[in-house]
């Protein structure tokens, strides 16, 4: 039996027309999440690794002042905004006449703080396609199960039973849930996928953010022009391979 989608929609209940607009927008914006996540691991990566090798030799040799500088300079890199919170909090500390110890440790809870921000940030929208894995096949049975209340209404006003009356309903309402299924399953495999990468990146500027609490706490200050470092802050790892 053949059908085109024209037909196929023409021959829905307005409750089944629903169920499937309900279905391409779940779609629309898994697809939307998807791309924007990508965007922005790719472009805080870049972001980060950039600044890395900026600052990262200045924090070695304890040039707090000249990694603040370049920090300034990266206002959209999430390893930038750690070094302004962290550098500028123990820089504050000492000033008050806190000690190294204490100092390091109040710009670790400020840290702390960001880090949370940033976690809520970065998995923004991940919801949405959580969401949409679980409750897409229902939903789509749920257009299923209409559809067979079509089609047997179909049979009440044609007052006869044959497959050749409700066959093409029924077919058209089992499409449904293949159709929620469509859209479940990638939903399901991308939110893990991106689970993933987001998970590593955290890990990635959470160990930059503890290196930079070591050197704080360690009173590292070393004069730029002393010291022939040129050690650089850990990268978060690149949370997209080439190829997957």
């Amino acid at each position: 039996m053949e059908m085109n989608l024209i037909e196929i929609w023409g021959g829905m209940s307005s409750l089944v027309r629903a169920v499937v607009i309900v279905l391409t927008l779940q779609a629309l914006g898994c697809i939307y999440v998807v791309i924007d996540r990508l965007i922005l691991l790719f472009t805080a990566y870049r972001q980060g690794r950039k600044f890395a090798k900026q600052a990262g030799p200045l924090l070695a040799r304890g040039n707090y002042t000249g990694a603040l500088e370049v920090a300034r300079k990266h206002p959209n890199s999430h390893l930038a905004g750690y070094i302004i919170t962290g550098v500028e909090t123990f820089v504050e500390q000492r000033r008050r006449g806190a000690d190294e110890t204490k100092a390091a440790y109040l710009a670790d809870r400020a840290l702390e703080r960001d880090a949370e921000t940033l976690g809520a940030a970065l998995n923004r929208g991940m919801n949405i396609l959580a969401s949409t894995g679980s409750t897409a096949p229902f939903v789509g049975l749920l257009g299923t199960v209409l559809g067979i209340l079509n089609a047997f209404k179909l049979v009440g006003q044609q007052g006869s039973g044959g497959m050749g009356t409700i066959g093409v309903a029924i077919a058209e309402a089992l499409i449904v849930t293949g159709y929620g299924l469509m859209v479940a399953i990638p939903a399901v495999l991308l939110f893990n996928w991106l689970n993933a990468r987001l998970t590593s990146y955290e890990q990635g500027l959470n160990r930059a953010r503890s290196e930079l609490v070591d050197r704080l706490e360690g009173g590292e200050q070393f004069d730029a022009e002393e010291s022939p470092s040129s050690e650089r802050l850990t990268l978060p790892r690149e949370p997209v391979t080439s190829g997957a």
